[in-house]
């Protein structure tokens, strides 16, 4: 079964760049979706890739990386039928809300004294 790599970019990237980029590199037309918003030409699109093998995972990474990706996300035993915008926003939607985020940094104030004679039993 294929696994489905996906990528967020940003609106300025060029999609018909790297869908050309794709198809040089081996994958097919059906290989690959790219969900733009017809809405808002200026806002952010998702681009699934169908790979079959880390070679594949990792040249579509790779083209990614050079189309300026934001961030990627790998769905395995996922087919390219099944990666329909609606179901692929719905598991980077969990996975996003299941990541740890690093929380700001905390300064904790620790009593050098200890206890004094203001605390009262």
């Amino acid at each position: 079964m294929s696994n489905i790599l996906a990528g967020l970019f940003e609106h300025h990237s060029d999609y018909k760049k790297l869908e050309a980029d794709l198809e040089n590199s081996g994958f097919e037309n059906s290989d690959y979706i790219v969900y733009l918003n017809e809405e808002n030409h200026h806002s952010q699109y998702l681009v699934s890739v169908a790979v079959k093998d880390n070679n594949q995972i990792d040249d579509a990474h790779q083209i990614f990386n050079q189309n300026t990706v934001l961030k990627t996300y790998l769905f395995e035993n996922m087919k390219i039928e099944q990666a329909n915008y609606m179901n692929l926003k719905r598991f980077i939607d969990a996975r996003n809300k299941a990541d740890i985020h690093n929380s700001p940094n905390v300064k904790i104030k620790i009593s050098a004294t200890g206890m004094d004679s203001e605390v009262k039993f």
